[in-house]
């Protein structure tokens, strides 16, 4: 089933210069879901009553959510398409999304959604890392 990402660069009317459309689609639809993930997590961290304890997990929560928002934004773009641009965003990206889960997981033990939102990180890594390999 193709979602909206993938109807949408199927219907762009230029060359996406030679980028894997199904690589692009899983990246961006990782960013997305890493964000909403993390964005969620902070969210609950707050909503646990102990904001102080997660502090740190909040604040990497909401970064990381800023940074995969902001690299969804850059693919979901191809007119004057800058491969230097995105390969930083897609590196920016999964840095981010590598240190990130690390503080999740530390509260996966008490909170689900740590777990949850670790696991969104990872996979949102591992989307930028193959579509960064393919941009040469």
């Amino acid at each position: 089933m193709a979602t909206p990402v993938k109807k949408m660069l199927n219907t762009y009317p230029a060359d996406l210069g030679g980028l894997g459309q199904e690589a692009m689609a899983r990246c961006i639809e990782e960013c997305i879901a890493c964000a909403q993930a993390c964005t969620a997590c902070a969210d609950a961290c707050l909503s646990e009553g102990m904001v102080g304890d997660p502090t740190k997990c909040i604040r990497t929560d909401m970064d990381c959510a800023d940074i995969c928002t902001a690299t969804a934004a850059v693919l979901s773009r191809h007119t004057g398409y800058d491969a230097d641009i995105t390969r930083a965003m897609l590196q920016a990206c999964a840095t981010a999304c590598k240190a990130w889960p690390d503080e999740c997981a530390s509260h996966a033990d008490m909170h689900e959604h740590c777990r949850v939102c670790a696991e969104a990180c990872r996979l949102c890594e591992q989307a930028c890392n193959e579509l960064r390999a393919t941009l040469g």
